[in-house]
């Protein structure tokens, strides 16, 4: 594959390959610190005692504040760069993951495993990372190489950690486990600033020519860019209500009441801040040249919402899932076997992109994720009569189609409209997370075999949804400093 792509993933004298490596790496780590929790929940479970609601809490809360976090993030690697971005997402990760490996109550695990849904976030910034260093012709498979081998972290963790904890052994092994994760990151995050750059020697690094929001060019796009924004509102406003009284009592009342009003109030200010980006060239009329639809935009955040959300929740659940279904599993051989679901990432995602580079974007994205609703009917299926090995291939099945799928949609992210794909990036990673929220809400209300059919039948209407996407062809206009216009080839 890499050869017939003209990619050499050896070839670290290439200054690209070096990029892809070194980014890939800081991605990686930020899975395993992201998830570090999932495949030791049963030991955390144990030590404070918790219910199986509070569990399901603290798997929401992991994934809540990524949502807002990759819309900001995707901001701040536009204005800034990736390389300054990425150092101090993992520097400050660090210290959030110590924080939560040392929690002493409920309370504390919640609110650091709440902000730790902030490293969820890294992945944007390589996207404009890679962006910036392949072609079009490569960017499909680095992007799923970035994406894949990076994902593979969750799966890293689910696979060393429990063992990892019980060689520390006693009661706090698992402190240790996750304490490690965190530390590792911390030191990485000082190394990604000394050996990263944000672009290929001499080339110009667009950005935004305002911050606050994307830049749209129609009065239309502009109205469905809103529109676009209200589910990321509604899974936040859902998960407040989770955690209220009605839910696991994290929250009071009077303070679910107020979440509810700082999500109006934000929304307001967002909506205001997306206009003063918007006003003047909507109203002056923008050129043929410079046009993009925002529909496009629209289908990635969907494709994403069904890819990578469902990945999120299923990654979360799986350990506890095949821990309850089968008789006789140990907490370590369950994280083992459900580890299956995130090692895929390692040739599924970069399968995905290569497939969009060389057999078309929209064919390729439709094919995966038709194969993603199939794969999530088969496991709704799964229950303690299967023969282990047999739930284990149609867990990995599965996930090949839900990887590939996530590899197809960011194969085409890049080739929207390079000054804002962080921005880009982020609002379809921000998608990914309303999907983890929704799909683990519904988790919480229903049984894990629904759980799949649920994932299954939006999958099924995903599909439907990415025939009216557009293949990207010619070229993108990018506008120099200096107002000369600079044609970049998506083809």
């Amino acid at each position: 594959m890499s050869q017939s792509s003209g990619l050499n993933l050896f070839h670290w004298g290439d200054p690209k390959i070096k990029t892809l490596h070194v980014t890939w790496f800081a991605f990686f780590l930020t899975f395993v610190v992201w998830f570090s929790h999932a495949p030791l929940m049963v030991f955390i479970k144990e030590a404070f005692d918790l219910s199986s609601q509070q569990v399901k809490a603290l798997l929401i809360l992991n994934v809540a504040l990524t949502i807002p976090a990759r819309i900001i993030i995707g901001m701040l690697v536009d204005k800034f760069g990736p390389r300054l971005v990425y150092s101090g997402l993992l520097m400050t990760s660090s210290l959030i993951c110590l924080g939560f490996a040392t929690a002493d109550s409920y309370e504390s695990l919640a609110l650091f495993r709440f902000l730790l849904g902030f490293v969820g976030a890294g992945f944007v910034i390589g996207i404009r990372m890679v962006g910036e260093w392949f072609p079009a012709k490569q960017v499909g498979l680095a992007e799923g190489i970035y994406g894949g081998w990076g994902n593979f972290g969750s799966a890293a963790g689910a696979m060393t950690l429990p063992t990892l904890a019980l060689l520390f052994g006693g009661e706090d092994g698992w402190r240790y486990a996750l304490g490690l994760t965190g530390i590792i990151a911390g030191l990485y995050g000082i190394l990604y600033y000394r050996v990263a750059r944000n672009t290929p020697k001499g080339s110009t690094y667009f950005k935004p020519k305002k911050s606050g929001g994307l830049e749209v060019t129609s009065k239309r796009d502009f109205y469905f860019y809103l529109l676009m924004n209200v589910p990321m509102y509604l899974a936040l406003a859902a998960l407040a209500y989770k955690l209220s009284p009605s839910g696991v009592a994290l929250l009071s009342q009077n303070a679910t009441y107020v979440m509810w009003g700082l999500l109006v109030a934000l929304f307001a200010f967002q909506t205001r801040m997306i206009w003063n980006v918007n006003k003047e060239h909507l109203r002056e009329g923008v050129p043929e040249l410079e046009k993009y639809n925002f529909k496009q935009v629209a289908i990635l955040d969907l494709a994403y919402f069904v890819t990578f959300g469902s990945e999120l929740a299923v990654v979360s659940m799986l350990p506890l899932f095949f821990l309850e279904t089968f008789d006789g599993l140990s907490p370590v051989k369950a994280g083992l076997l459900a580890s299956g679901f995130a090692f895929m990432n390692l040739v599924a995602r970069p399968t995905g992109g290569y497939f969009s580079d060389k057999l078309g974007r929209r064919r390729s994205l439709m094919f995966l994720i038709g194969g993603l609703a199939v794969g999530y009917f088969v496991l709704s299926q799964i229950d303690g009569s299967w023969w282990i090995p047999a739930a284990v291939v149609a867990t990995m099945c599965c996930s090949f189609f839900v990887q590939a799928g996530e590899g197809a949609v960011f194969a085409i992210v890049p080739l929207v409209k390079r000054r804002m794909t962080g921005q880009i990036a982020g609002m379809a990673g921000a998608y990914g997370n309303v999907g983890a929220v929704t799909f683990l809400t519904a988790l919480s209300y229903v049984s894990y075999s629904q759980f799949f059919l649920i994932i299954c039948g939006a999958a099924a209407v995903i599909f439907f949804a990415c025939l009216f996407l557009e293949e990207p062809k010619g070229n993108i206009a990018e506008v120099l400093p200096d107002g000369t216009v600079q044609l970049i080839s998506v083809e």
